[in-house]
């Protein structure tokens, strides 16, 4: 199996999501999408941030019929970081081919991430652009770093095996959703959910709303 595996807070999973991904599906030659629901992270403000139970049904439903699937497994497997995270599922899926999926506006804080190196040495990763950070992320440290691992997609898609460092760039077209414009002309939208707990399509084991974890992406311990 090929992976893509797109973090974040889906605070809510939007049309958007399920767009960049299938999209990133097809130009890389995947057979799945993961989507990791962050119990949380210290970038973003706590204030408008719904429960996990709520951001993970979101996912589902925007996943429907397509092949995504939605797991808050970050919680299960206890990890603070990125990199930790990424490691514990290459142990756990042996036989699985992951790539890291991010936008570029991530690209241009990679440098801040907790061994941002080991990440690329682990596994490919995909960028997508996104407008309005197309300067800052050409221009970050990261891609002064990784520029000299880039490939096309139809390349990266062709080789029979995968290896890292490998950095792939996708534009595919802009699309204006965002969790933000649906937060704020929907402010309660997680109230309106199931109150049933939603199941973890990876580990199949339910996710109970509890208080939010922070998980600390942004500067080496």
């Amino acid at each position: 199996m090929r992976i893509g595996l797109l973090g974040g807070s889906f605070n809510p999973a939007h049309g958007g999501h399920r767009r960049i991904s299938l999209s990133a599906l097809t130009a890389l030659g995947l057979d799945e999408v993961w989507w990791l629901v962050s119990p949380g992270n210290p970038l973003k403000p706590t204030q408008g941030m719904a429960p996990l139970a709520a951001r993970v049904k979101s996912a589902i439903a925007q996943a429907r019929r397509a092949p995504i699937k939605v797991t808050a497994i970050e919680r299960e497997l206890n990890t603070r970081y990125t990199v930790d995270t990424l490691r514990a599922l290459r142990r756990r899926y042996p036989k699985a081919e992951f790539v890291w999926l991010m936008g570029s506006d991530n690209l241009a804080q990679f440098h801040r991430w907790k061994d941002w190196r080991g990440i690329a040495k682990m596994m490919p990763i995909a960028v997508i652009a996104r407008p309005g950070y197309e300067g800052s992320a050409v221009a970050s440290p990261a891609m002064a770093w990784l520029g000299r691992f880039r490939m096309s997609a139809a390349r990266f898609r062709q080789r029979g095996e995968w290896s890292a460092p490998a950095l792939v760039t996708l534009r595919f077209d802009p699309d204006s959703r965002s969790a933000t414009a649906i937060r704020r002309s929907e402010p309660e939208w997680a109230s309106r959910l199931s109150p049933i707990p939603p199941r973890d399509q990876i580990t199949h084991h339910p996710i109970e709303t509890g208080p939010i974890v922070l998980q600390d992406k942004a500067e080496a311990p």
